[in-house]
């Protein structure tokens, strides 16, 4: 979450967290005594109304990766801003291979997202977006480009308190 401008960082404690799995992977790794599996899972938590966090969990067995992934994308919970159910304006996010465009969309339509987008989306309580995932659909990848274009979202009253200028300014220029 470093290199990014306010960027609000909320503690997990009194939240109703969601907790979404994004998926989980099987990990070989040989031996000489064999094949040693483990599994990787990656999870998205939100309580549907702006907060939203990552993590992933490592394990022998799936139902503790899951839950160490859990534990961790409690430590880095983030809050986005949210307008009507939609977001304020697009923003395009990149993350190794992968590349994500996400886009406000009017009310009623719905999330428009595929796969792993979706996940995030839908935990961060967005209601109405147009979304494209390009490149890499790497799951981990995917998460973490959504992130990124959803960590420079920026509301108008973010943007007139920066540039220290009334509300209506920012709309009529």
């Amino acid at each position: 979450m470093l290199g990014y401008k306010n960027v609000e960082r909320v503690k997990p404690s009194g939240l109703e967290l969601v907790d979404k799995l994004v998926g989980v992977q099987r990990v070989t790794k040989v031996t000489k005594g064999g094949r040693a599996f483990g599994f990787s899972a990656i999870v998205v938590v939100g309580d549907g109304n702006g907060v939203v966090g990552h993590g992933l969990g490592k394990s022998k067995d799936v139902s503790s990766a899951i839950a160490k992934a859990v534990e961790d994308a409690k430590k880095n919970l983030v809050r986005i801003p949210i307008l009507d159910g939609t977001l304020p304006h697009e923003q395009k996010g990149k993350f190794g291979g992968a590349k994500v465009f996400i886009k406000p969309a009017s009310h009623g339509t719905g999330v428009i997202a595929g796969g792993a987008v979706r996940s995030v989306l839908e935990s961060v309580g967005i209601k109405d977006v147009l979304s494209k995932s390009q490149g890499s659909s790497n799951p981990h990848n995917v998460v973490k480009a959504t992130f990124d274009a959803l960590l420079q979202l920026r509301s108008a009253a973010t943007i007139a308190k920066q540039r220290g200028i009334s509300l209506e300014k920012v709309f009529n220029g």
